[in-house]
């Protein structure tokens, strides 16, 4: 196997950034590269050296290429964050340069930079629930509301068919930004915030699953709103598949009913939990990173 074969990646998010080297040929994760560093919870001047360190851990001296999924705003040609709502010790760090610098990889083309949910999508297509389908609307459900559009393997960002930058989380639901209706903080508001000690949405997913009905319901409601907010988009992007990652979609057996139920008329053939929930944004980001398309 040669450098060209293996493609490092990194997935930055707003509490960790996970990393791993991507087999291409495969469109696999290396075993026993894939690893997690958490963020300092106070000292965000640490978010880059802790980024530095997940590449560090994936990097060999034959790496050549270096894929990097992370939230906008981003200058994702310079690499530069304008992120201001989190990750504040990475604003205005040229990461880019950084990441050159700290793996010795002085061509610039070398580190390629990508929407993570833009990244998500793409891995989904590559080598999961979306794998083969003309076009695909991906969604992440988490702190916020991600998504991207590809059709027969090129991202669609401005189209009459989708939002403006193929950004749903800058679109009103029933009056109000949609993430305040659409999010981990709604549900967890939606179940009874701090009153219940409930702090993440896995600590509700799991007492649904027990079988309380409550937590059911919190669930059940989240997926009612967000067919009801997609339709309009479905009906203008006509997807052959609609494909949910997230953390939220780790509670996928609670929110599958609703959404099938709900969106049984509308053009999604396919509506699916993603496959590579955790490794597709790194397989995206590898797959841009190494020029196979998009």
């Amino acid at each position: 196997m040669t450098s060209a074969d293996v493609v490092g990646a990194l997935d930055i998010g707003g509490s960790h950034v996970t990393a791993g080297r991507i087999r291409v040929e495969s469109a696999t994760v290396e075993p026993g590269t894939q690893i997690r560093v958490d963020f300092p919870p106070v000292e965000e001047s640490e978010v880059l050296e802790r980024i530095l360190e997940a590449a560090a851990a994936v990097a060999t001296p034959q790496l050549r290429h270096l894929g990097v999924a992370i939230p906008g705003p981003f200058d994702y040609e310079a690499g530069i964050s304008r992120i201001t709502h989190k990750l504040h010790g990475l604003y205005g760090v040229n990461l880019r340069r950084e990441l050159a610098t700290a793996l010795d990889l002085g061509n610039r083309g070398a580190i390629a930079f990508l929407n993570d949910a833009e990244a998500f999508v793409l891995g989904e297509w590559w080598a999961g629930a979306a794998r083969g389908q003309a076009r695909v609307l991906g969604v992440t459900l988490g702190t916020g509301l991600g998504s991207a559009f590809l059709e027969n393997g090129d991202f669609v960002r401005s189209d009459a068919r989708v939002p403006a930058g193929g950004a749903l989380y800058k679109l009103a639901f029933r009056g109000a930004p949609v993430e305040e209706t659409i999010s981990a903080r709604a549900l967890l508001a939606g179940y009874g915030g701090d009153a219940t000690g409930m702090t993440n949405v896995g600590q509700i997913a799991a007492r649904g699953r027990a079988g309380e009905a409550h937590a059911r319901l919190v669930f059940r409601q989240l997926a009612a709103d967000l067919a009801e907010f997609l339709v309009p988009t479905l009906e203008a992007f006509t997807p052959t598949c609609l494909v949910v990652g997230g953390s939220i979609a780790q509670a996928w057996e609670l929110l599958e009913p609703v959404l099938e139920e709900r969106l049984a008329a509308f053009a999604p053939s396919v509506v699916a939990r993603a496959a590579q929930i955790d490794e597709a944004p790194l397989l995206g980001a590898a797959r841009h990173a190494a020029g196979l398309g998009v």
